[in-house]
Parts: structure tokens; sequence; C-alpha cells
């Protein structure tokens, strides 16, 4: 996944969505956030009252088949925002319309799912996948530190930040391997946590419950990725976003970065953020540049339009689908990737079900998944 810098669209990307919820409105919401860079063409809805919502709420046309949304439409890319086990129907029929698709995660729900995911479209180049976490701010500012080298050769990073698939695609990431086999060894204990907010917002009530805590280690390629995830994180105010990055000539240790210089003297600094709107700065609460050492490492690519990290990771992956159809971006995440890196979440959870190793194999896509 390349963390070059691509160009701004002199059109708006135009995009459908299938589905619709929690996630769907995530892309929605970018078209009125930034309609000189987003425009949704329309959405599928299997039912029709559902759609005259969505019309009345985001001012959108709705129709009820994929296929009248490409005719009427004509999008650049579909997003398919819907339950797992319907979703690589709904990829291979927009496939099959020659249509080039940002695929919700995961793109199928299991192992064999995915292989004959990739039998029926892996060969058309249509199908990126929507997985924003290598493009959430921060990651992109690490991914700059280690492919300038300022680590040396990587040998391990720890992820403790999001769950299964998110969770892999920034190990691997992180690591810079593709598709070789894993060993992966996992447990899974249970511990009380106190609730916090969820998709909802905070409860209206709090209690301590019992949460799953999976502690896994990925040994690819000759380097370690290590899994750590508690149920509920992702929104968990009491369990913090922990990454390790650690190679031959210094580490990451979440915001901070040590190193050694030419002379081999060890040096450190933080990650800083730049965050607008604070004490009497004026220019809007907004997401500037993080910069290390005085040196910019990433900037936000949506100046103005105040976006969480979350919102500018979903925007960055959906526009750079746009440019990689019109020739002017690298694929952003493809499905071969996808596929791995599902796949390695999958053995995470069957080697703690297992209380033993599993070893995943060379599959289908590996040739495909990039460096």
């Amino acid at each position: 996944m390349s963390v070059s810098s691509a160009a701004e669209p002199a059109d708006p990307v135009r995009y459908g969505i299938v589905g619709h919820g929690w996630r769907a409105d995530f892309y929605l919401r970018l078209a009125r956030q930034a309609p000189e860079r987003f425009q949704c063409v329309g959405a599928v809805t299997r039912r029709a009252d559902v759609g005259a919502r969505l019309e009345q709420q985001w001012g959108i046309p709705t129709y009820r088949r994929p296929e009248e949304l490409v005719a009427a439409g004509a999008p650049e890319v579909v997003v398919t925002s819907v339950p797992r086990e319907a979703n690589p129907q709904v990829v291979e029929s927009l496939v099959a319309l020659g249509t080039p698709v940002l695929s919700e995660t995961p793109p199928a729900p299991d192992p064999d799912g995915l292989r004959r995911l990739w039998a029926a479209v892996g060969a058309s180049d249509l199908v990126q996948v929507a997985e924003q976490h290598p493009y959430l701010p921060v990651v992109v500012a690490l991914r700059t530190l280690i492919a300038e080298g300022v680590l040396g050769r990587v040998t391990s990073a720890q992820v403790s930040w999001t769950h299964d698939y998110h969770a892999t695609a920034l190990l691997r990431t992180l690591l810079g391997v593709r598709a070789e086999p894993a060993r992966v060894s996992a447990a899974r204990t249970a511990g009380p946590l106190l609730e916090g907010p969820d998709r909802g917002g905070w409860p209206a009530t709090q209690e301590v419950r019992q949460s799953d805590h999976t502690l896994a280690v990925l040994e690819m390629a000759g380097r370690t990725g290590v899994y750590d995830f508690t149920e509920g994180q992702w929104f968990n105010p009491w369990r913090r976003r922990h990454v390790i990055v650690r190679g031959s000539h210094g580490e990451i240790v979440g915001d901070q970065v040590t190193w050694s210089t030419e002379s081999g003297t060890p040096v450190s600094a933080p990650i800083m953020r730049r965050h607008t709107g604070l004490d009497g700065n004026l220019e809007g609460a907004d997401l500037d540049t993080l910069s290390c050492a005085g040196r910019v490492l990433y900037r936000n690519p949506y100046p103005g339009r105040r976006l969480s990290d979350e919102e500018i990771a979903i925007a960055t992956c959906l526009e750079r689908t746009g440019l990689w159809r019109r020739g002017l971006a690298p694929a952003p995440y493809p499905l071969a990737d996808a596929c791995q890196d599902h796949l390695l979440a999958l053995a995470i959870h069957a080697a703690a079900d297992a209380g033993g190793p599993v070893t995943t194999g060379a599959e289908p896509w590996a040739t495909a998944v990039r460096p």
C-alpha cells in the first residue's frame, strides 16, 4: 500500500452505494462535507420505504437493484455496505457489469468464501476493499518513517487498537510482508472491563462486564506481529491504542520515535500533531499536520472539512479508488490484500480455539498481494 500522496481530482469522484446503515452513512456524509471531492450518485436498498428515507435525508436517488444504479448514475465506483454473507454476491454482480467496486470489510465470511470470491472476480482487477486503517493519519506517518529507513530493517510490530482484519492489515503494512505462510499462536482469556460507548453512544447505565481478550503472535517472513485486542476496545476510553514497531536501528513506541544517527548516536523525538482551533487559534477545529523532528510526515488532504481521523482515512480510501480508476493513483487496498488479512484474522481465532498454533499456506491470491 503506497504512502505516496495522490493528485487531487479535477472533478469529484462519482460513487454509488449498495446498502445502508451506520457504515454507509460515512460515505453519504462525505458528499456533503467535501462536495468538490465526492459526489454520491445514488444508493441501492431492497426496501422502498428505506429508500424513501434516504432520499429525504440525503437528497440522493435510490434504486432497488445494483443494475439500476449503474445504468442511471454511471458511477466510477460502487461501495458495497452489506452484511458479509451477502457481500460476495453483490460484488460479483457489479463486476459482471464491468463496474469497479469498493467492497466492505471483510469481502467474504470465511476462507472458502474468500477463495470462491477470488476465483470469481480476482482476475477482473475491478475490486478494492474499504480498509481505511492503513490510511489513518498517524499510521501514514509511521509508514513514512519506515519507508524512509529511519528504523532500519523492521523486525516486529505490535498493535493493540482494532480487531481482526483491521489489525492484521496494520500488522502486515507496518512489517512490510506480503502473503507468505504464517505460523499463528493465540490465547483467549476474559476479564472485567467498565463499559464504554458503542456506535449508539454511551450506555444509560455503565456496568462492569466480562470482556474477551485475545493475544496472538504471527510469525511471517522472518518477522513477528503481535495482535492484542480486548472486546469493545474500539470506542472504550479505558483501553488506549498501543503501537510498537521495532527495527534494526530504532523503534517507535506510540508517538515516540528513537533512531540512530549516521555516527551511531541514539536520538529520540515525538510525532507531533498540529490541530487547529485550540486556545486562541481561529483557523477552525481541524487536523493540520503530523511531524517529527521538525519534518512534516503527514498533511491533512481535506483541510477545512473538520473530518475525524477515521473520516479522513475513509475518504482517502474512497478517493484513491476513484483516482486509481482514472490512472492517477496506485490501487489503495486490492482484493488480494483483503483476502490475506482476513485469512490471518481467521487463523488467530482458529489458533485461540484450538489452543495451539495454526499455519496458513500460499493461497490463490498470494502472487497478487503487493509488497
